[in-house]
């Protein structure tokens, strides 16, 4: 089921309310400050939403524990922003974010940001990979070109390694360089060892590649090979054609600061790409318990 943004969850607190709760208790709320299930609703229009622990005697509500702690917007909206979000294949920027629902840039890049950091969440955590499965891994620039600046220094530009699984999920990282610990760091602590490791030419990838028990596989981009075969790396290059027109055509700038937060909403995207829109906008949901920011 994909999303209609005339469904009542969009529009109606009450609705946005209870059906957040369903995605992440399913009827058996459970305390997050102590983990007890003896809660009880609060009633009176000022408890609008509120549980009471029975054993440690602390309130909280949907929200508590969740990126959505402590903000003000209204639960509808952060439900209609995540769907947004999860259904945007190439992005949504924080100033057509606020026009669509109807708040502030300032609120809408706030938004923005805690529903990135739920995306990451959603993503897991656990090595990419294993016994029979192909892992590419490649690397590519962010930033604008040097003969379009107007004036002042050549623009940085800012490096983003991607780890893709053939059919399963990817992982992508801002990084300093692209020196062979660099790479290694990266492969060995997010990638299972036996895999099969596919990659471009680039050197930094040799030593580690003996590290792969399913063996480690190069195409030569330099002399114009893009595959040979099942080696090719062209999975990872697929990926990085749906960031780029991300970053040209909906974000054009991506702060340093926040380029991982980018990275994991894209990732995202990619991991949940046979879900429906609904589906991966529930998934951002669950995703954003426990990553409160502040």
């Amino acid at each position: 089921m994909n999303i209609n943004i005339t469904d009542p969850i969009f529009h109606d607190e009450a609705k946005a309310q209870a059906h957040i709760e369903a995605q992440r208790w399913n009827g058996e709320p459970v305390c997050p400050h102590c983990g007890s299930d003896r809660v009880r609703r609060m009633k009176g229009k000022t408890q609008a939403g509120m549980f009471l622990c029975n054993d440690c005697r602390d309130k909280f509500t949907v929200r508590t524990g969740t990126v959505m702690e402590r903000s003000h917007v209204p639960l509808h909206k952060w439900l209609l922003a995540t769907h947004i979000m999860a259904a945007s294949k190439k992005g949504m920027s924080a100033a057509q974010m606020g026009r669509m629902i109807g708040v502030s840039y300032k609120t809408a890049w706030f938004l923005c940001h805690r529903i990135r950091e739920a995306m990451d969440g959603a993503n897991g955590d656990g090595p990419i990979g294993g016994p029979g499965q192909v892992v590419e891994a490649d690397e590519t620039y962010v930033g604008g070109k040097a003969k379009n600046r107007a004036w002042g220094a050549i623009p940085k530009k800012k490096i983003v390694v991607s780890l893709v699984e053939r059919g399963g999920h990817s992982r992508s990282f801002h990084v300093a360089n692209v020196h062979a610990n660099t790479l290694r760091g990266v492969l060995v602590q997010n990638v299972d060892r036996a895999s099969t490791l596919m990659t471009d030419e680039n050197r930094g990838y040799i030593t580690v590649g003996r590290e792969f028990k399913g063996g480690h596989y190069a195409v030569n981009h330099k002399a114009a090979q893009y595959a040979n075969g099942l080696f090719h790396s062209n999975t990872a290059e697929n990926f990085f054609s749906i960031f780029k027109r991300g970053v040209v055509g909906t974000y054009h700038h991506l702060s340093e600061a926040h380029l991982h937060r980018y990275l994991a909403e894209f990732d995202l995207r990619a991991n949940t790409r046979d879900m429906s829109d609904q589906d991966r906008a529930d998934a951002i949901i669950l995703g954003g318990i426990g990553r409160r920011l502040t």
